[in-house]
């Protein structure tokens, strides 16, 4: 096991497995609480991003700092435009909201996985000025 967990990607989705079973939980009571499933998923994603940066960061990419939060919060902008186009592509072919927020999990998870690796927390991708001045 512990030979596993020193593979990042291993990491990455044991800790982002935790961190979507949170966003998921809130996006699905939100849901619950008949919020619309675009603003359901908007704040889940904001409460996701907090728990997110610290736990994806600290274990999975060894980043301590919050030096990289513009960036980190940029790349998840992006990444839920992706995931509200993609369920509402469910949504049309049939899917209700649950099961295509569900099934909008995975494109998104490698998306994020991709965009931490090679965009927040690379060691070839340094902190701005701006994102050192906040860490």
């Amino acid at each position: 096991m512990r030979r596993l967990l020193k593979v990042q990607f291993i990491r990455f989705l044991l800790v982002g497995g935790l961190n979507t079973g949170f966003s998921y939980a809130v996006y699905a009571m939100l849901l619950v609480a008949d919020l619309s499933y675009v603003w359901a998923n908007f704040l889940s994603l904001v409460l996701g991003i907090v728990v997110s940066f610290a736990t994806q960061g600290r274990f999975v990419f060894g980043n301590r700092g919050g030096g990289r939060i513009g960036r980190f919060v940029a790349c998840w902008g992006l990444i839920w435009v992706v995931n509200v186009l993609l369920i509402t592509g469910l949504i049309r072919l049939g899917l209700n909201a649950y099961w295509a927020g569900a099934l909008a999990l995975i494109p998104v998870a490698l998306m994020s996985y991709a965009f931490q690796k090679f965009l927040v927390f690379s060691v070839q991708a340094p902190a701005s000025a701006a994102e050192k001045k906040m860490g």
